[in-house]
């Protein structure tokens, strides 16, 4: 892929999630509420482990049905931690993260959408008031090219984001480079676990959906090891695919048909949390 094909890739992310944000397109995928999902927001998140505390607790609005895991669930965040999230959008695990690092503690949110970080920006409010923390910023960046200093991260997170990078080695560099030495990375995204069909990843839908730009598990787990990380796993969750495929989403109706008879979309792709540390 080259400079001009991985700009109009972000281009075209950068507009489906601008419409989300602003609430002209109701989801990724067009299905009507949430990214790629015909449940409600809560519901889906619900399914990926999120609590009902941690879904109530939260400004309102930040919760858009982005999600495809939860990556705090093995972060294991502790107080005074500098955590940094890949791909913010509106919040939703920043302000979850705000407020298990405390005072002593900071989250940076990094999103490439202006109309996230105005959304994420402006929730920051409430967050302060209802919280008592001022621990949280959001910073406009791509997340190939992070606007964060060298060796300064203890904890990166990302949910369903990563997949969306037209240069995925980048992103895990820039994560490598940011990241203190023994910091950890907790990252939910989706992986194939085997090639999709060329009319489904040619979809402008699918990609937005999160689901064109993903590559192979393996893939994943050997540029990881390329950068540098140790103690590397990729943890399948079944949850994320499992909602999917009993909902009427357009987008995931496409894939099935594609599929062979014998084949489901557990047999072509999951989500997975990726975690790993830097030496």
């Amino acid at each position: 892929m080259d400079s001009t094909q991985k700009e109009e890739m972000r281009a075209k992310v950068r507009q489906g999630y601008a419409g989300i944000a602003l609430g002209s397109t109701q989801s990724c995928c067009g299905s009507g509420q949430g990214c790629c999902s015909s449940a409600n927001a809560g519901t889906l998140a619900a399914s990926l482990g999120y609590s009902e505390d941690d879904i109530n607790d939260l400004p309102e609005g930040v919760n858009m049905g982005l999600s495809c895991g939860n990556p705090l669930a093995l972060a294991s965040l502790k107080e005074g931690d500098v955590v940094l999230d890949l791909g913010s959008g509106g919040g939703f695990d920043v302000f979850q993260a705000g407020p298990r690092v405390g005072k002593s503690g900071r989250v940076i949110g990094v999103d490439m959408t202006a109309e996230m970080l105005h959304k994420a920006r402006n929730a920051c409010v409430w967050y302060r008031e209802h919280s008592g923390l001022d621990n949280v910023e959001f910073r406009l960046g791509e997340i190939e090219h992070l606007p964060v200093a060298d060796n300064s991260v203890d904890v990166v997170l990302s949910n369903c984001v990563i997949n969306l990078s037209p240069d995925k080695p980048q992103v895990w560099k820039e994560i490598f480079r940011v990241l203190r030495s023994g910091g950890k990375v907790s990252v939910s995204d989706i992986v194939l676990l085997e090639e999709l069909s060329e009319n489904v990843m040619d979809s402008v839908a699918a990609l937005v959906g999160c689901i064109s730009g993903a590559i192979l598990l393996e893939e994943t787990k050997n540029i990881l090891k390329e950068c540098g990380f140790i103690h590397i796993s990729l943890d399948k969750k079944s949850g994320y695919i499992e909602a999917m495929e009993s909902g009427d989403d357009p987008l995931y109706a496409k894939i099935r048909q594609s599929l062979p008879p014998e084949k489901t979309l557990h047999d072509v792709m999951t989500s997975a949390i990726v975690s790993a540390q830097k030496p």
